[in-house]
């Protein structure tokens, strides 16, 4: 049977009070807002009977899903709808109350990836906030968790360390669906807002998204297919440091390498770590833009074996750790881009720990052990908004 997510409910027909009399609404979404059937959620929204679509809000890489990470743009006009298409990606990260001014309830349908530091649950958690504040009604259409819904990792965020690549203390790999994520940080915030879900059909927790018989649509342009979404918890790493995590090559998170390094040296150091569902292959590769452009780099290429025994996170920390030790010259972190900003590495793993021991052999793995309990801590505390059984 194949999983009906939550746009796909209500395209089925399914009535919800707060789509009814004429209500104004709007819509969070982006090119992976779309049915089974590839009908886009605009659509499907705009051909409400009892509703009227009035504004679409775009989160980072635009409504089209066309522009690469970190650009922002500004408020457009949806060219066939003639309705406002509000950017949440540019002057404003938070929605304004004159973007609300005429909607009645905001509806969000993204793809989400499960992991912290993608930034659509950021946005999510900015619209309830303003929604909020606001008065407004937020109904999250869910979707699947690529990653499963049983397996987290990752240390929790720390306090003073949030940001747009990690706006709450969860996990790094949450191990929920954007649904039940917006329940809970809707349950601990201090302004929550008027939330309901309208939850998947035949989704269980234990399965992965080719399992589900959905279209795979690329939430965003460098991650193209459910095999990077496997790797990008951990990889995603990388972007704090000056090694490329493969941005302008054919396999984004991927593969990862700089000119300096030694491919099948680093292969061999972290095929020698014994690490379940992985397997590590020396490649090189010339990125096309971003890190390295243009330069020949050598470095590794994953392969995930067994999705369900590949730990990302641990192995994005020991793949720092190996590249740090064994080119102590050539590897840096990026600096902050402003005197008493963050270095991104420490918003990407939430804290300063990781760039504090990362070479440390012995405090590594004191690190990971911690983490590893903490995991423990969010698997019971998220535990009260899980909507699927496994």
């Amino acid at each position: 049977m194949r999983v009906k997510t939550g746009v796909d409910v209500l395209a089925d027909g399914a009535a919800h009070p707060w789509l009814t009399d004429g209500a104004r609404i709007g819509l969070v979404t982006n090119p992976t807002g779309i049915t089974a059937d590839f009908v886009s959620t605009v659509d499907v929204c705009a051909g409400l009977v009892d509703a009227k679509l009035t504004a679409l809000f775009a989160c980072e890489h635009g409504l089209s899903g066309e522009l690469q990470a970190g650009i922002p743009f500004s408020d457009s006009e949806h060219p066939r709808y003639d309705i406002p298409v509000y950017s949440l990606y540019g002057v404003h990260k938070k929605p304004q109350p004159y973007m609300l001014a005429d909607v009645d309830t905001v509806l969000f349908d993204i793809q989400d990836v499960g992991v912290r530091y993608y930034t659509y649950a950021s946005t999510l958690i900015e619209m309830m906030e303003a929604c909020g504040e606001a008065g407004k009604r937020l109904l999250v259409l869910d979707r699947p968790n690529p990653l499963g819904g049983v397996e987290v990792e990752g240390g929790l965020l720390k306090h003073g360390f949030e940001s747009f690549v990690g706006a709450w203390a969860t996990s790094i790999r949450t191990g929920m669906t954007i649904g039940e994520l917006a329940l809970l940080v809707n349950a601990e915030h201090h302004v929550p807002c008027e939330l309901e879900v309208i939850a998947m059909e035949g989704w269980r927790r234990y399965m992965t998204f080719t399992e589900t018989g959905l279209p795979w649509m690329m939430p965003s342009p460098n991650m193209p297919t459910v095999d990077t979404v496997r790797a990008y918890a951990g990889t995603c790493l990388l972007e704090g440091t000056n090694v490329s995590e493969g941005r302008g090559t054919t396999r984004p998170f991927e593969w990862l390498g700089a000119p300096w390094i030694n491919g099948q040296q680093l292969a061999d150091a972290m095929q020698s770590h014994g690490l379940g569902g992985v397997h590590f292959h020396p490649v090189y590769m010339t990125p096309a833009f971003s890190k390295h452009a243009g330069e020949r780099c050598e470095g590794v290429r994953l392969f995930v074996t067994e999705e369900k025994q590949f730990r990302s996170v641990e192995t994005g920390l020991l793949l720092l750790h190996e590249i740090a030790v064994r080119y102590p010259e050539q590897f840096k972190w990026l600096e902050p881009p402003r005197k008493g900003s963050r270095y991104f590495i420490d918003l990407l793993t939430g804290g300063e720990k990781v760039r504090e021991t990362i070479g440390n052999g012995r405090g590594l793995f004191r690190l990971m052990a911690n983490w590893r309990e903490q995991e423990k801590m969010w698997q019971e505390r998220r535990r009260p908004y899980l909507l699927y059984d496994e």
